[in-house]
């Protein structure tokens, strides 16, 4: 069990929301931010003093903005900030941890500069769920697509620990550290589960890994 499992009755029904493209939050995923806005810093410290959750969600560029910003995706994950830190010169360093993806049903006033939203979890309580069966994943599959992405990206990975990671916590940190765009983002976080995100993730990458491979741009 994860050392913080609140109960579904527990949850917040208003929270801060930290609209941030490109940033996503799974349940059980770790996301660490670096906080300089002093409205964001003023959302870090009341959540620091009640109970230490506030939602993380994007912003959706097809939506013009608004007075209040972007308008948002209406799905989104609720976090809890499981360790931080101050640095000299004012910011914060923070670490998010995924508990429960949530819906917005109305933004409300919000305070000190940042949003809030009042917020409804119904269809996805499974996000709770403790002692679930592993999911069934083609790992090979992911393996197999994972490589040539990391390769056509440029990106460095430690292929040990990717081996030694269980399969639900490799989708969860693949699907959040990969550079996809905010649709591609929005679209793992809203996958019903763990296998449907898996299957999206390999098509994910094997189409960008086609598209930027060297024999397939135009001369």
């Amino acid at each position: 069990m994860p050392a913080f499992h609140p109960a579904f009755a527990d949850l917040p029904g208003e929270i801060p929301i930290f609209p941030l493209p490109g940033a996503l939050l799974l349940p059980e995923g770790r996301l660490p931010l670096n906080i300089f806005e002093p409205r964001y810093l003023a959302m870090i410290e009341d959540a620091l003093g009640s109970g230490r959750m506030l939602g993380m969600v994007q912003g959706d560029p097809s939506l013009p903005r608004t007075e209040a910003g972007s308008q948002l995706f209406r799905v989104g994950c609720l976090g809890r900030i499981s360790s931080f830190s101050e640095t000299d010169d004012g910011r914060m360093l923070i670490t998010l941890t995924g508990v429960i993806r949530y819906r917005i049903e109305a933004e409300i006033e919000g305070l000190r500069g940042y949003r809030r939203a009042r917020v409804e979890y119904g269809d996805y309580a499974p996000d709770l769920a403790v002692g679930r069966a592993p999911p069934a994943l083609d790992r090979e599959a992911l393996l197999g697509a994972l490589r040539p992405y990391f390769r056509a990206r440029g990106i460095e990975a430690n292929w040990d620990a990717v081996e030694q990671s269980g399969d639900a916590m490799l989708v969860t940190t693949l699907s959040m550290v990969c550079p996809f765009d905010v649709r591609e983002k929005q679209a793992l976080l809203e996958a019903r589960g763990t296998e449907e995100r898996a299957r999206m993730l390999v098509a994910l990458m094997q189409m960008d890994s086609h598209g930027m491979a060297p024999d397939s741009r135009p001369s």
